[in-house]
């Protein structure tokens, strides 16, 4: 039987064909359709856009940091400045093992247990930048070393840097401050500020005192360079420059070689000395002591170093001339004497008799003088002189805490005096209102008392105290203290000069501050308690002495310096301006725990007044016994 060849349908297959053409075809027109829409998309709404970045990625933006201003003394002595130098940095974000290439990079560069101490503490604390350093001041030697080997490190560069110096140290510390790295509260201050884009490719930004106080100026403005660059990021040549502006130099009121003076003078005490001219509210010498070297705060200083200074008994981080807060003891007594005779408490020929000891009316407690025994028949000129305690427990009573209060709030007394610089204390002048507030407690007859000698509750800073002392010394026309005196730009032409309007005139009676002058003159004459201060002057120094009591004393227990732990010893004040007829300069000096004020403070300021007045370094003084003086 014959078999039946197969029949294809080729009709079939044809359009099956033709059928899977179309739907091709119209695939692909589709598709084409859609690239065709996104060209047209692309080129007529996102033109722009990819314009700019391609031109932002043909183009980069490198911000050029400014020099940082200087800052000079009243006579242009540098007190701040810069100089260039090399720095060894690892850029983290291309080091993938850091501990393995510190170890090898050790090798070529001296690196030391403190470089790593610091660079830890750096990368802990300044995640956000792209580099930190982990070696400066490269010597030639160390650079060629490196050079010859940096292939074996990528992520490791040496850069070229400003590196900012203090080059008096521990001697200007707590005056001029410090620059640091730059954290992220830095950057969220610029960023509130919306200063952000002027700290593009800055590392540093002040910290502390004027160099905190007066970023603005010395910072500068940043440059900018727009340099064109090829696929590997490498840079073909340059579109643009913008130059940076250099930081503006202060000129600062401050007599660095006064500074030196007065910062020597202390010896082994800790205290503070504020000098200030008072026809103008110029600082002549700032000194806060002990102080500490700035310079190792400036690329971050090591925990150690840092511990050390953060945990000495001596406090030497903590800026006293500024924000110690002490009780001034007796250096009040001038200002209580103004304040009798303003509210005519208290005639100046009016005189009392003074046993050694005071009774509050109605009680039975007893306030003693310091003198025991007394001082006999005192009025106002010889209570000043011999800083009677007696006259000026009975006069704070007669006056009242109101009284007491408004007249000396006048002298700045419980207020911030505005000085230029960051971080200021208020002091405290009680009240019966601040009592109930911080207490909630009414206010008591024994408080005034107390607050009569400068005790109690009473506090005040060296510069509130020195800034008070300049306004009696002016007559009662007070004078902001500032201790810059003027700006400059980088080129030295002066940009502003900080002005020296008085603030207010107390409009003191004359006659009433004659007498408390001629007091306070007599204050460092025979027979007033600090004798020892004006010993062959050509000039007559006004002055008054001060004990601030650090421990409280039970009630008939005498003090007893010899017995006592040198660090719970009183502090001891002396305020004073010279000359006296005429006066160029008052200055505060407070020694703590030096005991009386005649015998530790007043030699002190002896020793600055003799320079800036006569314009020689006096000879050290005999040392005064305890004994020879009579004490507050």
């Amino acid at each position: 039987m014959k078999k039946h060849a197969e029949f294809k349908n080729h009709q079939r297959e044809i359009f099956h064909f033709q059928l899977r053409l179309v739907v091709s075809i119209g695939f692909v027109v589709i598709l084409l359709s859609i690239l065709l829409l996104r060209f047209f998309y692309l080129q007529a709404f996102r033109h722009n856009y990819y314009q700019t970045l391609a031109e932002s990625n043909r183009i980069s933006i490198v911000p050029i940091v400014p020099n940082r201003g200087l800052i000079l003394d009243r006579n242009g002595v540098v007190l701040a400045r810069n100089y260039s130098g090399y720095t060894l940095e690892i850029n983290q974000n291309k080091t993938t093992n850091m501990e393995a290439t510190i170890n090898e990079l050790s090798k070529l560069v001296d690196i030391t247990a403190k470089d790593r101490k610091r660079f830890k503490k750096l990368l802990a604390e300044s995640h956000d930048f792209e580099t930190l350093m982990i070696r400066n001041r490269l010597s030639d030697e160390e650079i060629a070393r490196f050079a010859a080997q940096q292939y074996r490190f990528p992520g490791v560069e040496i850069k070229a840097r400003l590196f900012r110096d203090y080059p008096f140290g521990e001697q200007t510390a707590h005056l001029i401050g410090y620059i640091g790295r730059i954290n992220e509260d830095d950057i969220a201050q610029l960023e509130q500020s919306d200063l952000v884009a002027n700290y593009r490719g800055s590392d540093y930004i002040g910290k502390t005192g004027l160099e905190q106080s007066y970023e603005s100026d010395l910072h500068g403005t940043t440059g900018i360079e727009q340099v064109e660059v090829d696929a590997g990021g490498r840079a073909v040549r340059m579109l643009s420059h913008t130059a940076p502006v250099s930081g503006n130099t202060l000129v600062l009121s401050i007599d660095s070689k006064l500074q030196e003076i007065a910062e020597q003078s202390f010896g082994n005490y800790r205290g503070a000395l504020v000098a200030i001219d008072p026809n103008n509210g110029e600082v002549l010498a700032f000194v806060s002591k002990p102080g500490y070297d700035p310079n190792p705060f400036i690329d971050g200083i090591d925990t150690q170093s840092w511990d050390e200074l953060n945990n000495s008994p001596d406090v030497p981080l903590n800026n006293r001339a500024l924000r110690g807060q002490y009780p001034p003891g007796s250096t009040i007594k001038p200002f209580m004497a103004l304040a009798g005779l303003y509210f005519h408490m208290r005639k100046p020929e009016q005189a009392i008799n003074d046993p050694g000891v005071y009774y509050l009316p109605g009680s039975s407690r007893q306030y003693r003088d310091w003198k025991v025994g007394g001082h006999g028949s005192v009025n106002m000129y010889k209570a000043i002189q011999m800083s009677c305690d007696t006259y000026f427990y009975g006069l704070a009573t007669e006056l009242g805490i109101d009284n007491i209060y408004n007249y000396l709030s006048r002298f700045g007394f419980g207020n911030k005096t505005g000085i230029d610089m960051e971080g200021e204390s208020s002091g405290l002048l009680p009240s019966q209102e601040w009592k109930m507030k911080r207490y909630q407690q009414i206010w008591y007859p024994g408080d005034t008392v107390s607050v009569g000698i400068g005790q109690g509750y009473s506090l005040v800073t060296p510069t509130q105290l020195a800034f008070a002392t300049a306004t009696l010394a002016n007559d009662g026309v007070a004078y902001k203290p500032h201790l810059v005196k003027e700006v400059r730009n980088s080129f030295g032409e002066q940009l502003r000069q900080i002005a020296s309007d008085p603030l207010y005139d107390l409009s003191i009676d004359k006659a009433n501050l004659d007498l408390v002058k001629k007091a306070m003159v007599a204050v460092t004459q025979p027979g007033g308690t600090a004798v020892y201060a004006s010993l062959g002057t050509p000039y007559h120094i006004a002055g008054k002495t001060g004990t601030a009591q650090v421990v409280s004393m039970k009630q008939g227990e005498k003090y007893d310096e010899k017995n006592i732990d040198e660090r719970l010893r009183d502090h001891a004040w002396f305020i004073a301006f010279a000359p006296a007829e005429e006066p160029r300069i008052a200055l505060v000096v407070l020694a703590e725990n030096g005991g009386h004020g005649g015998g530790t403070a007043a030699p002190i300021a002896r020793k600055v007044l003799d320079y800036y007045l006569l314009g020689k370094v006096p000879k050290p003084m005999q040392d005064v016994k305890d004994e020879d003086i009579e004490h507050d």
